[in-house]
């Protein structure tokens, strides 16, 4: 398995959250970034890259997603796809920090990341 490139979370008091993740895991969060739904967003000292935003819909629920870093975000979803997973969202390209997508699989939400 890949390195975890971008740890979502989707939280309706994310401010609540970037605080417990400041003090608990000693983690720095910017301001809001556009490119990733206004998620305010640190970098762990392993490079991971960590996100809290509230939901961008009133149809998304709280969750936290984690994305693996892959080579070829086509040939992962397509090879997801081929085992059976739904694509709920296809490959996309996120302003300046790479392509995501996220399919499901045994009902649960499984993201990739291609910086």
């Amino acid at each position: 398995m890949n390195a975890i490139h971008y740890l979502e979370i989707v939280s309706n008091d994310a401010d609540a959250l970037c605080g417990l993740y400041e003090r608990v895991h000693g983690l720095s969060f910017g301001p809001p970034d556009a490119d990733l739904g206004q998620a305010r967003v640190a970098t762990a000292r392993d490079g991971t890259l960590v996100g809290i935003r509230k939901p961008l819909a009133a149809h998304e629920a709280p969750i936290l997603r984690t994305y693996v870093a892959v080579d070829d975000i086509q040939r992962a979803v397509k090879e997801a796809e081929n085992q059976g997973a739904l694509v709920a969202y296809p490959p996309t390209r996120q302003g300046q920090r790479g392509s995501f997508a996220i399919v499901i699989q045994g009902d649960v939400q499984h993201g990739f990341w291609q910086p």
